[in-house]
């Protein structure tokens, strides 16, 4: 499921994922961070929220009882699913692991067998509501705080995961099935176990909040049915509001990663002496075959036999439920890129420290983690670790490390240097940190990185250090780190000073990216990130990432060109309409749907219908979700069809009354319209049910100032500006329009306190420079210059001014 925070609406990047729920290594419960739910803002006026949301669909469901009779054919068997079961009659080692798995108990239904929780007429108490945990007629039920917010009992249909806490599941009666958000903590006892729980404990979460169990938000249907069952179709039906959502296995099987299986049993069941060499398998992981690793002369470091592959068909595969991802297309394939089929989140401030590291309250998965790490570049696939069939770790304790990396160096005092402690560290407690989600569920950050506490000071990312020694300072520990391994610090990860100065708004933050978009050692994820969070495009760098090898690279170079002149962006992006991976050509054809048919040159248009049909058709599959219409919407806009553009936002606002891009939307529609009365109420509308929304607070101050009702546009501009400090833009305006009402030291004063947010601001401190000018107050002047200069040292007008100011 997708963790994002209420904060995050507020955010003016244009926001293109939604991840659904992965099932992780153990299986996830479904769950979004308090600080952590899905909004996006559009400021000022234009419209510039495009959000590309996935669903969670697989391939078409096909309910399939296995042949048992030789299948002899000479033509392609049809493509469909066979069950588990199908393999495990050739397949017994393998299945016999997998029966063991959490993968295999990723979802069940509510059984004696599968419910681990106390429903025994257990209690539980949360934001005022007491709910009851008991069974009837052989049915798990609950009783708790339903839709209206008024008890009711619900039976429990499914079980979802199972290790350190399961959730329950409950079907309403037009398809919808919700994950509550009261769970069991599978642990035991005398590790604070076998209780019931509440996944938001600091947070008092009832019916009318967007994180209550029976929201958008906890809705199993999208958010996670994907990743926690086999060969999952949806089934929503647009017209009615309702779900069919089907699967042919109710846990990860077989087919999960390795896909349909019946062209594999056809083969099978043929007599040896006629099987073709194809085996039927959509794809061989085969990437380990024949590979060994061994220790470098001198060094003991590891080197692997053979060089890596250009695609890890293993990480892609697994990437698909354990990555921070949105959902394209349901003709997902194992072993092909995944942003062929998904839309995969980059490094960005939400969700990652500058260093790559998840954040504690976003989490990320593995495979954004461990894409930046060396063990990646070096070659490392997931099945070197895991057994991919159990799903548990080849080896205990440090064994999987030492595979590779010899013992005789790496498990000594010499190495470790904690000779001293009562429990001895392993290799993940300094190179794989723990974060704990979910409240119990602790999980490693997968970027297998040095421990640096020197970063910590530079830039206030967490380090491993500190996790242990809270009561030190980061400088204590890099200290200790210096002493022990000298000066000079060493990491695959060095990009973390770069994006801290992007996030941080340093005036050197476009070198800095810069440096790491173009550098070839570093991890394309990463490339792709500084290419999308560059303060200003470079036309070279995005020229190079949309040639880049990797789709991430290709699609990081598209986002930086986001809000480029139209008639600039054809020669640029329009090559991409035809790229071999899908999340690629919907890029494009989302940025280039401003240009009109009639300006397109003939031999792109035809590339650019197919790209674009496929972006429509991602959207379509979520029409579930008022973050798919809203995008549709922009797209729509984008096309100058204002039509169908209003059914999109209007079905977002039926889905979602609180969700605040597409009533901004909406609302900037009606402006180009004429229709700003019509704007008005949308956006009152909204606010009388997100009466803390900035965004809904800024769009209406500007609708009131195109209908010049300037002392309530003012009203309105504050209370957003107020509501959210950290969006600039928010101040900006503000003090604009304080200005244009002769406020001048009013408007000085709110970009004074909004620079002390954003001291690099360039739209701020030009603000702040006219207003003192026009003041008279030179020296105010000249001090906002001279920090411009910093930005624009090659402005011959700002230089000439400074001059002037000066004399």
């Amino acid at each position: 499921m997708a963790r994002g925070s209420r904060k995050n609406r507020k955010s003016d990047k244009v926001r293109k994922a939604i991840t659904p729920e992965p099932v992780q290594s153990p299986p996830q419960p479904l769950h979004v961070p308090r600080r952590a739910t899905r909004r996006w803002i559009i400021t000022a006026s234009a419209v510039v929220a495009a959000i590309v949301v996935a669903a969670a669909i697989v391939v078409g469901l096909q309910w399939f009882e296995p042949s048992k009779t030789p299948v002899q054919t000479s033509a392609p068997a049809e493509l469909a699913f066979v069950g588990s079961e199908s393999c495990a009659g050739c397949h017994d080692a393998e299945a016999s692991l997998w029966r063991t798995s959490q993968h295999r108990r990723a979802m069940d239904h509510a059984t004696a067998q599968s419910v681990r929780g106390d429903f025994n007429d257990a209690t539980f108490d949360h934001a005022g509501t007491r709910s009851r945990f008991f069974r009837k007629d052989n049915k798990f039920l609950v009783e708790t705080d339903g839709p209206d917010g008024k008890l009711a009992t619900f039976e429990v249909k499914y079980t979802f995961g199972i290790d350190p806490l399961q959730q329950y599941l409950v079907e309403f009666p037009d398809g919808r099935v919700q994950a509550l958000s009261i769970a069991w903590d599978t642990r035991p006892k005398e590790q604070g176990g076998q209780r019931w729980f509440h996944l938001y404990p600091d947070s008092a979460i009832t019916s009318s909040d967007s994180l209550h169990w029976t929201k958008l938000s906890q809705n199993w249907n999208f958010m996670c049915a994907e990743c926690h069952s086999t060969n999952v179709h949806k089934g929503y039906d647009a017209e009615k509001n309702r779900f069919a959502t089907t699967f042919s296995e109710i846990s990860v099987g077989c087919e999960a990663c390795h896909g349909a299986g019946s062209r594999h049993v056809a083969w099978a069941h043929t007599k040896p002496a006629a099987r073709e060499a194809d085996n039927g398998l959509l794809v061989r992981f085969d990437e380990r075959t024949g590979i060994t690793w061994s220790a470098s002369a001198g060094t003991l470091a590891p080197a692997r036999s053979a060089p890596a592959p250009a695609l890890r068909k293993e990480v892609e595969t697994c990437g698909r439920c354990h990555a921070r991802r949105g959902q394209l297309s349901e003709d997902w394939i194992p072993g092909r890129p995944l942003s062929d089929t998904h839309h995969v989140s980059l490094l960005d401030r939400q969700r990652f420290h500058a260093d790559g590291q998840m954040r504690d309250d976003e989490e990320t998965y593995n495979y954004a983690p461990f894409k930046q790490s060396r063990m990646y570049a070096k070659g490392v696939t997931c099945s070197d670790c895991h057994d991919p069939h159990s799903a548990t770790l080849k080896a205990p304790g440090d064994g999987v490390c030492s595979q590779c990396h010899a013992p005789a160096k790496y498990e000594t005092v010499a190495h470790r240097h904690h000779a001293g402690v009562s429990s001895p560290l392993g290799c993940p407690a300094c190179h794989m940190p723990e974060r704990r989600y979910m409240v119990v569920d602790r999980r490693h950050d997968h970027g297998l990185r040095v421990p640096r506490p020197d970063l910590s000071v530079q830039t206030g990312v967490p380090n491993a250090c500190n996790d242990c020694h809270r009561d030190r300072p980061a400088a204590w520990a890099a200290d200790q780190i210096e002493g022990w391994f000298g000066p000079e610090r060493r990491g695959h990860q060095t990009y973390a000073a770069a994006f801290h100065a992007a996030w941080s708004e340093a005036a050197d933050a476009q070198a800095q990216l810069a440096a790491i978009a173009e550098s070839t050692d570093v991890p394309g994820l990463v490339r792709a990130s500084a290419l999308a969070e560059l303060p200003a495009p470079i036309l070279n760098l995005i020229t190079q990432g949309l040639s880049d090898s990797d789709p991430l690279v290709r699609l990081g170079a598209l986002d930086r060109l986001e809000g480029a002149p139209a008639d600039q962006l054809w020669p640029l992006a329009s090559p991409q309409l035809d790229d071999p991976v899908r999340g690629v050509r919907i890029r494009a054809a989302e940025l280039l749907a401003a240009v009109p048919p009639a300006r397109q040159p003939a031999a792109d248009r035809d590339k650019f219908t197919r790209a674009a049909a496929e972006f429509v058709a991602a959207h379509k599959l979520n029409a579930d979700r008022p973050d798919s219409r809203t995008a549709l919407g922009n797209f729509f806009v984008r096309q100058a069809n204002s039509g169908a553009a209003e059914v999109e936002y209007r079905a977002a606002l039926r889905l979602d009354p609180s969700f605040a891009a597409a009533a901004v939307n909406l609302s900037d529609l009606y402006r180009q319209l004429g229709r700003d009365s019509d704007g008005e109420k949308i956006l009152r509308d909204s606010l009388s049910t997100s009466a803390r929304d900035a965004s809904l607070h800024h769009a209406l101050g500007l609708t009131l100032v195109r209908q010049k009702r300037s002392e309530e546009a003012l009203d309105e501009l504050r209370q957003a500006a107020s509501l959210d400090p950290g969006q600039m833009r928010y101040a900006y305006v503000y003090a604009i329009g304080l200005n244009g009402t002769g406020r001048r030291d009013d408007a000085l004063s709110v970009l004074n306190q909004s620079l002390r947010r954003h001291p690099n601001d360039l739209e701020l401190l030009s603000a702040a420079l006219n207003f003192s000018r026009e003041k008279g107050d030179i020296a105010a002047a000249l001090g906002y210059a001279e920090r411009l200069a910093l930005f624009r040292p090659d402005d011959p007008g700002l230089a000439k001014l400074i001059r002037e100011l000066k004399r």
